[in-house]
């Protein structure tokens, strides 16, 4: 059944360097912005939430990688990939990676054997899970160990990585590993602890928020082939939608992944009444996975991937 006529898609799946330049560059600011606001906070009372702020514009460079991972940030490809590896740096993960991963999961979206987001992140079993989940801690485990593990060229358990893209995996965690190395050794020798403040501390406090949004994108959808009802569409505030590149618009971009980000409003519109699961708010999506939640349940984690 076709959901949206031929004439108005090709419009839709029209990319524009323009678009995705304009978002970078705000997006960039939004970091300078921030990282200001934590150097003009050193010392005060509202230091916290500075970091917090921070953490968000930070946290959000997920959404940035994700769009460029789908070549659909630019219609530049080079753009794509050096912009999506610099925001995958930001947060620790690999985009070369993760383009294997994360087209894995639109290939089997919500199919509990094939799909690595359900293989490597379980939804939670329990309240407790659900916390230590939301910590991010699993998170760091598991950023760690795959970079350790990909940099030496270990792809067990990863399946869904073909042999023919692996050596290009190796060498694109071994180059950021190297970028981390020579950061880390930069700050060192100038006795600066500014990558703690501005990078590393906003990033330990917006995870927890990452963790949540992500969370919020399949948990409690069906767990079948059905586009309409295995993804979830969390209508909410502008500044949501902004950071995060529309992606909550999550149900549209999986029935149409090569849409780019600027386009998925519109394409809401025409599916808005088809779509099988969409949610009010955020807010409220966490509270009624919460409340389905029994009060035990054993720590699952992520596993390694």
């Amino acid at each position: 059944m076709r959901l949206i006529p031929a004439a108005v898609l090709r419009e839709l799946y029209a990319k524009s360097n323009r678009q995705g330049a304009w978002r970078t560059a705000v997006h960039a600011g939004l970091l300078l912005t921030g990282a200001v606001a934590v150097q003009q906070s050193r010392g005060r009372w509202w230091l916290p939430a500075a970091l917090l702020l921070q953490g968000l514009f930070v946290v959000s460079l997920f959404a940035v990688m994700h769009e460029c991972v789908h070549d659909s940030a630019f219609r530049s490809r080079r753009l794509n990939n050096v912009v999506g590896w610099l925001a995958g740096l930001g947060i620790l993960f690999n985009a070369t990676y993760y383009r294997q991963f994360h087209f894995a999961h639109h290939r089997y979206a919500q199919d509990p054997v094939r799909d690595p987001e359900l293989l490597t992140a379980p939804p939670p079993r329990g309240r407790g899970d659900y916390w230590w989940r939301v910590s991010a801690i699993p998170y760091w485990k598991a950023r760690a160990e795959n970079l350790v593990r990909l940099s030496r060229g270990k792809f067990d358990g990863l399946d869904f990585v073909s042999p023919a893209v692996r050596p290009g995996i190796v060498r694109s965690v071994r180059l950021m590993l190297g970028v981390l190395a020579v950061l880390a050794l930069a700050s060192t020798a100038r006795r600066t602890d500014a990558l703690l403040w501005y990078w590393l501390l906003p990033l330990a406090l917006g995870l927890p928020f990452l963790r949540l949004y992500l969370l919020s994108e399949h948990t409690g959808c069906s767990e079948d082939d059905d586009g309409l009802t295995n993804t979830r569409t969390t209508l909410s505030v502008w500044p949501v939608r902004f950071l995060m590149w529309n992606l909550p618009y999550h149900a549209e971009h999986h029935l149409y992944p090569s849409i780019p980000f600027h386009r998925l409003p519109a394409t809401h519109r025409w599916l808005r009444r088809h779509l099988g699961v969409v949610a009010s708010g955020y807010v409220g999506v966490q509270r009624a996975l919460y409340a389905a939640l029994p009060r035990a349940g054993a720590a699952a984690g992520f596993r390694r991937g």
